[in-house]
Formats: C-alpha cells, structure tokens, sequence
C-alpha cells in the first residue's frame, strides 16, 4: 500500500473510520458511504461535505500516472496555497491515516476539539511536508490509536508483515480550489477552481477509474457533517 520503510510499518485501517471521534472530531461530523460518481447518487451525500477520500488499487499504471504526473509539475510548476496542509507518507500501510488527518485539517470549521488530533495538527500547521512526516512518525499516541482501530475493523486485522495493495487518498477544496493530497506523492495536486467539492472530486475520481478500467475495487466516503 505504501512507501518502503524499514523504520516504521503500521496496520492497515479499514475505511470505517470511527476513529476521529477518539481523536477530539465533533460527533456531528462523519464519514458516510458514497454509493456512485453519478449526479443522483452524489446527491445522496449530507452537506456540508469537508473532504473526499477515495480508495483504489496501487497498480502498474496508477504508478506510472504518478511518475508523469510528478515530472510534468515539477517542470511546470504548479500553485500550492499556503493554507494547504499536506503530510508525506513516509510509515508503511499509514494512508488511511493520512487520509483521515489530510480530511479534517484541511477546513475552516471548528470541528476538531482538544485532543491528540487537535495538538498534531497545530503543530504540523506551520511545518514543511517532511518535517511533517517526522512528526508523524515520532507520535506514540497516534500510532496507538491507529493500531486499536485497525484491530477492531470489519475484517480480521492482518499481519504487520503483510503488503496491502489498496490506497487511500483525500481531496480537499482550498482557497476555492480542489487539491489532491496522496502521501505517496511529492506534493499536492491543484486540480483548478472548485465551487463543488464532491461534483469536482468525482470528476477526477472517474479519470482514475478509466485510467484503469481493468480495476474494480473503487470506493470513496465523504467527510460530511451529518446532524445539526
């Protein structure tokens, strides 16, 4: 599922992510089900929506995309804003939990209260991408937490050892923009002006699934807020 490092393997964190709310996130927020990219079933998701989060099987070509893609921008350099707030994976089988982290400090609403979530995001705040991922890689609680969550998912919890081929990303509207963040990327993606996030998420959802219509284990779920 990840970047190769020999310093740090977590398990792997099924997309049932109750885990936020051990985190300090308002229980008023939530991750539901998105049950289709087309407009009727987009329309199904509560609003006010924060983030996206796609899963997707790492494949030859989506590894191929990434090397181009990261070519390409690091050629032509694309405009990040400031308020973005990106961590690099660098711990083996941690993408769910940098989905999770790229989905609730990437708003502007006070939904996350005092908490080990809270701390982290505070501090990474002003850090740069790497010393982010030190940050990560240092924090004892949330490893912890991790680990619990990832032995109480639906499914028995697999080996440490083991190599998942399944990956999380977010996407996030900034600045009225929408941003991919994929810790397995050097960077975030700026995919243009938003005014939709869940229209504009799909959209590049779906260039992912053509990219690879071979592939059929495609799921996303929407960071929304789902009680008043």
């Amino acid at each position: 599922m990840e970047q190769k490092s020999e310093e740090k393997r977590w398990l792997p964190l099924e997309a049932n992510p109750e885990i936020i709310h051990d985190l300090g996130v308002d229980p008023k927020w939530n991750y539901v089900d998105v049950y289709g990219f087309d407009p009727e079933l987009l329309a199904m998701i509560p609003q006010p929506v924060e983030a996206m989060i796609f899963l997707f099987p790492i494949t030859d070509i989506y590894t191929k995309y990434k090397d181009e893609e990261e070519a390409h921008l690091v050629k032509h350099e694309q405009s990040i804003s400031p308020d973005v707030i990106f961590f690099k994976q660098t711990i083996e089988n941690a993408c769910g939990m940098i989905a999770l982290l790229h989905s609730v400090s990437n708003n502007d609403d006070e939904i996350v209260g005092p908490g080990v979530l809270n701390d982290l995001i505070e501090e990474a705040r002003n850090m740069s991408p790497d010393e982010r991922a030190e940050l990560l890689e240092n924090s004892k609680e949330l490893e912890a937490i991790h680990e619990a969550a990832a032995r109480e998912g639906q499914t028995a919890a697999p080996n440490l050892e083991d190599d998942v081929d399944m990956h999380f990303i977010c996407f996030v509207e900034v600045d009225q923009h929408l941003y991919e963040l994929d810790g397995r990327k050097m960077f975030p993606i700026n995919h243009g002006k938003s005014t939709d996030l869940v229209e504009s998420s799909a959209k590049v959802i779906k260039q992912y699934m053509e990219r690879d219509p071979d592939q059929k284990h495609y799921s996303a779920i929407a960071f929304c807020k789902t009680e008043e």
